[in-house]
């Protein structure tokens, strides 16, 4: 169970820092997750005031707002368009309607959940988070940092030029995933993030460039498993190792056949 001593909306973005600064604090918005553990907040701080729940669009790129839903990414015609609906892919199995109605895509991103389709997805994209003192950083950078008081203003997706694909394996639908997996190339470099593995998204480029001359069953077949082979994996109740290491070159595969229209 979660008690909270204090509870502030936040007239500004230096406000709701400095509040958050404060030992025991946190930035609250759907507040799906949190509920579920068991913590004492002396101060509560809602976002929802800031204007940050709009995703804003012009000619170079999308900035999504911290306290967009995941419901918002879901229906979004532009950003599907874009990413050939692997947004909307990502998100529909996740939980029911209601829950994706709260569910913030700043909670998700900042989380760094292992279970995330939602840092999966964003990682293949070119993808960056606009925090409030640490400035614009790409996101497979702020993937691997450690978590501080910063705060998640926004996530930027610049609208370069790509192919991009989004599959998961669930036991059930609107359970937990057993992988996620997403799949892009972006001028010319084939990109493949991994999720729910079971431990946070992992991003892994065709460094060796596999796929350079020419994707065809034989080179997308020899990737997926250079993939696999740079993946660390680990078994939970949803799944063993073994099977998720065969899931990533199973969707890996399936991903970029579907991206590139190969059947």
């Amino acid at each position: 169970m979660v008690t909270i001593d204090n509870y502030v909306r936040a007239q500004s973005l230096e406000e709701a820092y400095e509040l958050n600064s404060a030992k025991n604090s946190r930035i609250i918005g759907g507040m799906l997750w949190i509920k579920l553990s068991n913590n004492k907040i002396k101060t509560a701080i809602d976002l929802s005031d800031l204007g940050l729940n709009r995703i804003e669009e012009d000619d170079k790129q999308f900035s999504i707002g911290s306290m967009v839903t995941l419901r918002d990414i879901e229906l979004n015609e532009s950003l599907n368009a874009y990413t050939n609906n692997s947004i909307r892919n990502s998100v529909k199995d996740i939980v029911g309607v209601q829950f994706r109605n709260m569910a913030t895509v700043g909670g998700s991103i900042w989380g760094r959940f292992g279970f995330s389709d939602v840092l999966t997805v964003f990682l293949a994209l070119d993808s960056y988070v606009e925090l409030y003192k640490g400035g614009i950083i790409p996101l497979s950078e702020f993937v691997n940092m450690k978590r501080d008081k910063d705060i998640l203003v926004r996530i930027i997706v610049k609208k370069t030029p790509l192919k991009v694909s989004y599959s998961s394996v669930r036991n059930q639908r609107t359970d937990f995933p057993v992988l996620t997996c997403a799949t892009s190339v972006i001028d010319g470099v084939y990109k493949v993030a991994i999720g729910a593995r079971p431990k946070k998204a992992m991003l892994v480029t065709d460094s060796d460039n596999i796929l350079a001359s020419g994707v065809n069953e034989t080179s997308i077949s020899a990737f997926a498993e250079y993939v696999a082979n740079n993946i660390p994996t680990s078994s939970n109740l949803r799944g063993s190792s073994e099977y998720r290491t065969h899931l990533i070159k199973v969707l890996t595969e399936r991903n970029i056949k579907n991206m590139e229209g190969i059947s």
